[in-house]
């Protein structure tokens, strides 16, 4: 039997296991990217596993979400950072340099390759043929030392892509697609590999544009294969030499198949407050819109803005409707400026911003109250953007415009058809891009500024969890409904991200969005329990939102299913992650006294998968421990940062590269 693409790459990096799904595998990483928000941790981890130099072919650290530097701080912590890469071997990208997304696709990104990123849209250089995946960053950092990472192997589903896209349907119109017919969880333990005489027909930017937003599905990763788009890409970047030919074996098996014709999508939006919320644009048309963004990770680059900028040459936005472009990367913009896009936009009404994640996580261009954002990025989860009670519509940088043009949500088709000289404007790719070489904002290993830590008053340590122990009791601290997330538990705005270098300043905030009293009642509780329905965990890859409550004294969360970075954080963690079913969950209530009537310890070293829990002394409940005999170890030493420092202490000089 033939391989599909996936198998073929996890094939060449196995070092562990069998490639059988749902059994666990350890496959070698290539290259890791990190960025600021999660990047501190990451390094401060290195650094107490005791690493002296990154070990694999490729590491990056980007300064992409708090670029704007807001108090020293912010600006403390890209000057550990900076130390931190010319410290151990990374390249360092400057703020505002771009998202780190992009500019590791620009610069790095290859076919063939395995990736590991503390971000969860790392999947996005799927779309040229690499394997990437987003972890917590703690895994990064071992991974960057020559350690494996380690992952249950998951279901491969193709997605075969018939047809061509009609004008004014892009490939946002694709992932929104998926979504709307699979959502937010129908991704999860899979991988969507892209096949089909459609694939051809769409370019590099396009595929990574899909494979960027495949995270919202939560799936593991996305992948294209290469072709002559590929190595046309690569071309375009001065990397030709990079290209390699993959492609799935003709009797390749998948675990299932989607089919989409292209040909039969339309322009279509995710309306608040879930990028699964999918319908067709006309469906929501005379929406009055207040603010329009046209930029992220998702649809950032050049070949997303230009057009946007086509569409705006000799008009100007509707008076009411406020226009920003945030680029993917400095050098996207660079390429607009010089053929003088950014000038026709800027006449038209377009204020540019800085290129940044910013806006995306709530930090810089917050919508006001009672009124409505059209984005072109990737997630609309509510109070995302900054504002409790916003209404934000995710949609391609096509509708994005009309909008603005319009002042109203319509379809850019619709539009086209008033206006009666507006083409659809297509893709159209740059002649030449910059590449590392001549990118001044990006420093290389070998031109390093600093070669020693430097740490500001607001970078601490990275605490540690004792050993799990035998007894585990407490109340239910908080309980949630379902498809709770990393932005509920751990908010990303300014005022709280700043202090991610200080987690017990950061601890404060955890959960507030839920209940704002939650962080002060779990450290009075001294131990307890979350409780959450389906799906808990979802988005951001940020392992703040497990180390938190784990610093606040939290043991373990009783969920209906976790989302599948998060739980490897809660492993990493210490904290215990248990599966109840949905009438259990109803049953519990907040402020139940919850006990685990095993010897918890002994049960999850020893294999044990049914824990029995303990429910105010009336009734029990039967939860699930789904983990493998690694995590298990992980788990019971309180943590893989106490456990890879456990073996390294009892003379296992393998430690990192067994976890």
């Amino acid at each position: 039997m033939g391989q599909t693409l996936t198998e073929k790459i996890l094939d060449d990096h196995l070092v562990e296991g069998e490639l059988e799904t749902g059994e666990e595998i350890g496959i070698e990483i290539d290259q890791v990217l990190t960025q600021d928000t999660t990047g501190t941790l990451v390094w401060l981890q290195f650094e107490a596993l005791d690493m002296d130099e990154v070990q694999t072919e490729v590491a990056a650290q980007y300064c992409d979400h708090q670029t704007y530097q807001f108090d020293f701080k912010n600006t403390d912590d890209h000057r550990f950072l900076r130390s931190a890469a010319g410290t151990f071997g990374a390249h360092y990208s400057r703020p505002g340099n771009g998202i780190c997304h992009n500019v590791h696709k620009e610069n790095f990104a290859a076919p063939g390759k395995t990736m590991l990123g503390s971000d969860s849209h790392t999947p996005t250089p799927g779309g040229l043929g690499e394997l990437a995946i987003g972890s917590g960053g703690l895994d990064v950092a071992v991974a960057m030392g020559g350690g494996p990472y380690y992952i249950e192997m998951p279901e491969i589903v193709s997605v075969r892509l018939e047809g061509e896209l009609p004008e004014w349907a892009t490939a946002k119109d694709v992932i929104l697609e998926m979504l709307r017919r699979l959502s937010v969880k129908g991704g999860v333990g899979k991988i969507f590999e892209y096949t089909g005489p459609g694939v051809e027909t769409l370019t590099v930017p396009e595929r990574t544009t899909i494979t960027n937003m495949g995270t919202e599905l939560g799936a593991t990763t996305s992948i294209f294969p290469t072709d002559e788009e590929t190595k046309d890409w690569l071309s375009r970047l001065g990397r030709e030499d990079e290209y390699v030919e993959l492609t799935p074996d003709d009797d390749a098996e998948y675990d299932d198949e989607i089919v989409i014709d292209l040909s039969d999508l339309e322009p279509l939006i995710a309306k608040p407050s879930m990028p699964d919320n999918v319908v067709p644009v006309r469906e929501v048309a005379g929406e009055k819109v207040d603010q329009v963004i046209l930029g992220s990770c998702t649809n950032g680059g050049y070949e997303d803005i230009l057009p946007a900028a086509k569409m705006l040459e000799g008009r100007t936005i509707d008076r009411k409707t406020d226009l920003i472009v945030a680029p993917g990367s400095k050098q996207a913009s660079e390429m607009l400026a010089r053929e003088g896009w950014v000038a026709e936009m800027m006449a038209a009404g377009v204020n540019f911003s800085e290129a940044t994640c910013g806006a995306c996580i709530g930090i810089g261009h917050v919508p006001a109250s009672d009124s409505v954002s059209l984005r072109t990025f990737n997630r609309n989860f509510e109070g995302r953007s900054g504002i409790e009670d916003d209404s934000v519509y995710l949609c391609s940088p096509e509708v994005a415009t009309a909008a603005a043009l319009k002042g109203e949500i319509v379809d850019p088709r619709d539009l086209a058809d008033e206006l009666g000289d507006m083409d659809a404007p297509g893709i159209e790719m740059g002649s030449k891009y910059g590449t590392s070489a001549d990118d001044p904002d990006l420093i290389a290993p070998d031109e390093a500024v600093d070669d020693d830590l430097i740490k500001g008053p607001n970078i601490g340590d990275v605490p540690l969890k004792d050993e799990l122990e035998s007894e585990l009791a407490g109340p239910a601290l908080l309980k949630m409904q379902d498809n709770i997330t990393t932005d509920h538990i751990i908010p990303a705005t300014q005022d709280i991200l700043m202090y991610r270098s200080n987690i017990p300043k950061l601890s404060e905030f955890t959960l507030s969005r839920v209940d704002d009293s939650f962080a002060q009642r779990a450290l009075d509780a001294d131990g307890g329990f979350l409780v959450a329905g389906e799906n808990y965990g979802q988005g951001s890859s940020r392992e703040h939102a497990a180390l938190c409550p784990m610093f606040l004294g939290v043991e373990g969360v009783l969920a209906q299913s976790f989302a599948r970075i998060h739980k490897a954080n809660l492993f990493n963690f210490g904290l215990l992650p248990l599966e109840i079913d949905a009438d259990d969950y109803e049953q519990i209530e907040q402020g139940d006294d919850i006990e685990v009537v095993d010897d918890v310890a002994e049960a999850v070293r020893s294999g044990q998968e049914e824990f029995t829990v303990r429910v105010n002394d009336d009734w029990e409940l039967t939860a699930t421990l789904d983990a493998s005999e690694r995590e298990r170890r992980i788990l019971a030493d309180g943590g893989k940062l106490s456990h890879t420092k456990k073996q390294a202490e009892s003379g296992d000089s393998a430690a990192p590269a067994d976890d």
